[in-house]
Parts: structure tokens; C-alpha cells; sequence
């Protein structure tokens, strides 16, 4: 089946796909002490907006009055070094140990995306663990690569 090409429904579906090989590669690996996460860095404008318009850009509202960046964490606009924080937080926090396979953002463990912001926490079909072992096993197959299954 093709489609015309969105950039916008190929990103969430990329996002998507990464929150769920997360998943599996976590369920597979903890025997083994193999832990995984997935995470949202922030909206960080980075050398990426080169392939954006200006009024995609400007749609994130992040360049002030004067045109400078605008840096608000409070609403998700992150300078790089803030967005690597939870990258570097879910490698190293010891109340992490033992648990994996979660969604981060800012620092902490996702909840479920709720019905009324669908712009924070975990959407649910990104944890679906079903959908996350089909996905496992077509990169298997489409890579023709396995590195097994440890159910644990």
C-alpha cells in the first residue's frame, strides 16, 4: 500500500516505533540486566528545522517579538543542553534501577496521555506491548538479523 508521503504522520510514526522498540528490546533484555527507555527531549531547535519553511518553524512559536529563541521549558522549548537532561537522568538515576521500558520526559516517567493534553505523557498505543513484539519481529524479518527472545 502507498500514500502520499506526510512529514508530520511519518515523524509521530518514527516516534512511535522508537517508544515501542524501546519497549520489547526492555522486556527482552532485563533478564540479562539490559534495561531500555524511550524519551522526548523537548522542542529544541536544532540544524533539523533546515528542512522546515518558516511558517512551519514560526508555527512553534519559538522565536520571540525580537526574533530571538525563545527558551521556556515550562512550555516544552529546551536549549540542547536542558533537552539532553533526561536522556542523562534515565541513564543514571538509581530509582530507575530495575525498571525500564518506560516513556520519559523532563526528568521523569511519563504518565498516560490523558484526553484533555495530548501533547504530554505517553500516548497508550506507544506501550502497547502486542504492537511493540509485532514491530520486534518485522525488524527481524525485514533486517533478517535476531538476537533471539529471553522471556523472563
Amino acid at each position: 500500500m502507498t500514500r502520499p508521503y506526510d512529514k508530520w504522520q511519518a515523524y509521530g510514526q518514527a516516534k512511535t516505533a522508537n517508544a515501542l522498540f524501546a519497549l520489547e528490546l526492555d522486556r527482552r533484555g532485563a533478564a540479562l540486566g539490559v534495561r531500555a527507555f524511550s524519551l522526548h527531549p523537548g522542542v529544541i531547535l536544532t540544524d533539523l528545522a533546515r528542512h522546515l519553511s518558516e511558517d512551519e518553524i514560526n508555527s512553534f512559536d519559538v522565536y520571540d517579538e525580537n526574533g530571538n529563541r525563545r527558551v521556556d521549558p515550562a512550555r516544552d522549548l529546551k536549549t540542547p543542553e536542558q533537552g539532553a537532561a533526561t536522556s542523562v537522568w534515565a541513564a543514571t538515576r538509581p530509582e530507575l534501577d530495575g525498571i525500564g521500558g518506560v516513556y520519559c520526559e523532563d526528568c521523569e516517567v511519563a504518565l498516560p496521555q490523558t484526553e484533555t493534553d495530548g501533547t504530554r505523557g505517553v500516548a497508550p498505543w506507544a506501550m502497547d506491548p502486542q504492537a511493540a513484539e509485532r514491530l520486534w519481529l518485522l525488524s527481524e524479518q525485514l533486517t533478517g538479523l535476531s538476537v533471539g527472545d529471553r522471556r523472563g
